[in-house]
């Protein structure tokens, strides 16, 4: 990795690790723990969300009509997120194994558990379950393409690509033909060893 990405790459985990840290402060102040995956409010917070919350009806009254128009074409991707979502595990299952890469923790990227928000109603909540179920989905499949990438064409754009996945910034050099099958192989053995921000666990 050239001292360009190196330094990307440190930023980067600089930023997340600071963001990671506030978390404890943020669960203080809105008083909530973690129990077993499953979010805990105290008692005197959760009566105080169900006072909040906007009731069916008049939730249902204040909406516009456009949103209700569109709500079906925007729940009908639940289809297809699902399918990839299916096929994407059962793709890393069979060929990740076979390859001796490890396998991309789900459970780190598609996290339920805005559920236990009493200050959303049921039509809320449902949207938001829908939202997390598909980004978490996304960026699920994000890392096993990445590694995929980087096992098999590890190999930098010569134009600018927005937003690439973590793995891109150490990859070979766009032109950059010597010695490329050991670079290759190099990058195998770091896919491999998760040495870029894999999960050293498996599901």
């Amino acid at each position: 990795m050239d001292n360009l990405a190196l330094k990307i790459r440190e930023k980067i985990s600089e930023l997340q690790d600071e963001f990671e840290r506030g978390v404890e402060g943020r669960r203080l102040k809105f008083r909530y723990t973690l129990e077993q995956g499953k979010v805990v409010f105290e008692q005197s917070v959760i009566m105080r969300h169900r006072l909040l919350r906007i009731k069916l009806l008049r939730f249902l009254g204040e909406s516009k009509i456009g949103a209700v128009i569109t709500s079906p074409v925007i729940y009908s991707l639940i289809i297809p997120i699902s399918m990839l979502d299916l096929f994407v595990t059962v793709f890393q299952h069979v060929c990740f194994r076979i390859y001796r890469i490890p396998l991309v923790k789900r459970s780190d990227y598609v996290v339920m558990d805005r559920k236990y928000l009493e200050y959303l109603n049921l039509i809320q909540k449902v949207n938001c379950i829908y939202c997390e179920y598909s980004n978490g989905v996304i960026a699920y499949v994000r890392e096993v393409a990445g590694r995929t990438e980087q096992f098999w064409c590890p190999i930098k754009h010569a134009r600018k690509v927005k937003n690439m996945h973590d793995r891109y910034y150490d990859f070979i050099e766009y032109g950059d033909s010597e010695d490329f099958p050991r670079k290759v192989h190099e990058q195998r053995e770091k896919c491999r060893a998760c040495e870029m921000p894999c999960d050293e666990s498996n599901d």
